[in-house]
């Protein structure tokens, strides 16, 4: 029953919400703005019409590259020639008012993406202590069977909504990574620099990990039972360094990174463990089905529970559930399911965006309806109240 399901969840949460949404010179959008008065936003308009673009931005506005990875050149609307764009919203969350911002400056000396609060420059691990975003995508659907590195980045981001530091951590060992790579691939680099990157590596390596490890111990926690029809999941992360972690303590899990990547080194091979090289898994936690083996209605099933049970953990941990964006999802999910999908972001709380082609797939869905059209190529949105 409902009361069952939602009696866990925090009664009293802080709603983190977009009161209005300013996008300039962003992908297909010249200048638009949206204010927005309700917890569930619909948007509107054919393929290709811009509903992706204006999620993207909103996506943008937390830390990472936002829902599609893109990098900073490619974001500004191609017909200007120039480089500079900007996303910009009011967010209320728990009675306060802050404006949040990003984009790339038309002064920069390259496509260098900055992060605003209050018109102040900040960080995105700052950022990401007062807003988050969760999101789930058409691209996204094939995810359990997609490459390795797609879904760690997938749970990467699910750890970075409670430990913002996440992307300082794995961002220092990627680039420590590829600096021990490109030295060993030149022949460069003595006993004494090489031992103390492999040090460092050691010390990032064993704390990404753990984070990964933490989180997803919570998350099984929270998903094992399943919610509103959408099944139980139970996530695994597998590599050498996590079964090191199970073995052992943190130093020593360190200890032992740091001689086998010695030994590797001193045989001749560049390879490391850690988790670059770490895969994540699903499967259905009550009749055991890998995620992999599943057809695709149960894969798409399956993601839906991840990302709500992140959301629900988020109210539970942070209370502060995140803003979730739908992008094109009720499309694929029969009726049932896409009236356990709006029951199930109702009990989340927080603020929800869906985008669809057909209003009709979202009949019993109480949102504000915002309309997208690009007749000529250039994003235009409009409201009911356009059309009085």
């Amino acid at each position: 029953m409902l009361t069952d399901i939602t009696r866990a969840l925090p009664d009293e949460q802080v709603h983190t919400r977009l009161a209005s949404l300013t996008i300039q010179d962003f992908r297909n959008y010249d200048s638009c703005r949206l204010e927005i008065d309700a917890p569930k936003i619909l948007l509107l308009g054919e393929n290709g019409s811009g509903k992706t673009n204006l999620m993207e931005a909103v996506s943008l506005l937390a830390p990472g590259r936002g829902l599609r990875r893109a990098k900073a050149e490619h974001l500004p609307r191609q017909s200007t020639g120039n480089v500079d764009w900007a996303v910009s919203a009011r967010v209320t969350s728990g009675g306060e008012t802050v404006s949040l911002g990003t984009g790339v400056r038309a002064d920069s000396e390259g496509p260098r993406r900055v992060m605003r609060r209050d018109g102040e420059t900040v960080s995105q691990a700052e950022v990401g202590r007062l807003f988050s975003v969760s999101w789930l995508t058409p691209r996204m659907d094939g995810i359990f069977i997609d490459s390795p590195g797609a879904r760690r980045r997938f749970l990467d981001r699910l750890v970075i909504a409670f430990d913002p530091a996440h992307i300082g951590r794995t961002s220092r060992y990627e680039k420590m990574l590829r600096e021990r790579t490109t030295l060993l691939s030149e022949g460069r680099g003595d006993e004494a620099w090489l031992s103390a990157i492999e040090t460092s590596l050691a010390e990032a390596a064993v704390a990404v990990t753990a984070a990964r490890k933490s989180l997803i111990s919570d998350l099984n926690a929270e998903a094992a039972e399943g919610w509103f029809g959408f099944p139980g999941v139970a996530v695994r992360l597998d590599g050498t360094l996590e079964s090191w972690l199970e073995e052992e303590s943190a130093l020593a899990a360190e200890d032992r990174f740091i001689a086998d990547a010695r030994t590797r080194r001193l045989a001749g091979d560049p390879g490391l463990a850690g988790p670059h090289a770490s895969d994540l898994s699903a499967c259905n936690s009550q009749t055991g089905l890998s995620a992999s083996l599943a057809s695709t209605g149960q894969q798409k099933a399956l993601l839906i529970a991840v990302v709500l049970a992140h959301a629900r953990l988020q109210a539970r941990r942070l209370r502060r559930p995140p803003v979730l964006l739908l992008d094109d999802v009720v499309a694929h999910l029969d009726i049932a399911r896409r009236g356990a999908l709006f029951d199930a972001v109702d009990a989340v709380g927080g603020q929800t965006w869906f985008s669809g082609t057909d209003e009709d797939d979202f009949t019993g869905l109480e949102a504000q309806p915002v309309r997208i059209e690009a007749p000529d190529g250039t994003a235009r949105i409009t409201t009911p109240e356009d059309d009085q």
